[in-house]
């Protein structure tokens, strides 16, 4: 038998013709496609259509500037960015200005880590001047890794924390709080970071699950004469205050007492392995308290 004829099935099919190319190449592309944006300002030539059209406000808000982006950027940035488009997309004004918070712990620890030692020999400051460079290197070292990834924003006018016009602005907003009454004075905790020296927001802390002891302690008062007379307090006795702390390594820092405003104290002698002690703490808790001690006896000498 003659060897069967070779049938090219490619010419009996209706293909369409492309100049596409089959690889994508988007090592080499990407770039390309880039810098053909910033060729014809994209951006601009999108603001400058979209002028008239009814604005969609879309706040950018700001990561810090301390490092080169990662993971959390990028699906950050593409999400917002496919925001942006959309709502461009369906006739929106939509000046999407981005931004980066330029203070903070992250800053603040990235740049006393740099320095190590030196940090001793320098003022606040010199300390503060280092963070400012730090976090102008890292904004334009993160806003060309943005802009990398494919999205559009008016990366030449962000806004940054730090410059003097947002400060500005930011007294301006208070300003007008304080005139509404809306802002007032009253306590808080803050919590403070012992290795930086620095003021941590809630935010910034980190928790994770540790088995610890429960403990009672007892703070000795320097000036008991202080204390109100209806706690009757015997002659050259110095009573303590008594505390419950399911943290007890945060006890080298402490540096005050809490107590209630709403609270009935009493100030109690307690008897425990033939021992006295006379501790401050409030009523409620007196009997489970001391239960829990181990105490032999106790007794109540006054209150208020």
């Amino acid at each position: 038998m003659s060897e069967a004829k070779k049938i090219n099935y490619k010419d009996t099919l209706n293909l369409p013709r492309t100049t596409f190319p089959m690889k994508a190449n988007l090592s080499q592309k990407e770039p390309e496609i880039q810098k053909r944006w910033e060729r014809i300002k994209l951006y601009e030539r999108i603001r400058e259509n979209s002028q008239g059209r009814e604005k969609f406000i879309f706040h950018d808000g700001p990561p810090y500037a301390n490092g080169p982006i990662h993971l959390g950027h990028l699906l950050n940035k593409v999400l917002k960015d496919i925001v942006v488009r959309s709502k461009t997309m369906l006739g929106y004004d939509v000046d999407f200005i981005p931004g980066w918070d330029c203070h903070g712990l992250p800053i603040e620890h990235k740049v006393l880590k740099d320095l190590g030692d030196k940090a001793k020999d320098l003022t606040k400051l010199q300390i503060r001047y280092k963070c400012q460079a730090d976090a102008e290197k890292f904004v334009k070292m993160q806003s060309k890794q943005m802009q990398k990834l494919g999205t559009i924003a008016n990366y030449e006018n962000p806004y940054l924390t730090m410059t003097p016009d947002y400060e500005a602005g930011v007294l301006d907003v208070f300003s007008r709080l304080v005139e509404r009454g809306l802002v007032y004075r009253d306590l808080k905790p803050v919590h403070w970071s012992i290795e930086n020296q620095t003021a941590l927001a809630d935010a910034e802390l980190e928790y994770y699950d540790r088995k610890d002891r429960s403990i009672y302690v007892l703070f000795e008062i320097k000036t008991p004469e202080s204390l109100p007379e209806d706690l009757n307090v015997p002659d050259g006795i110095t009573p303590s205050l008594m505390i419950w702390t399911t943290t007890p390594w945060t006890l080298p820092a402490n540096l005050a007492v809490a107590a209630s405003p709403d609270g009935d104290y009493g100030l109690y002698k307690v008897i425990k392995d033939g021992n006295e002690y006379y501790t401050i703490l409030v009523d409620n808790l007196a009997e489970r308290v001391f239960g829990k001690a181990g105490a032999d006896s106790f007794e109540k000498l006054g209150g208020c």
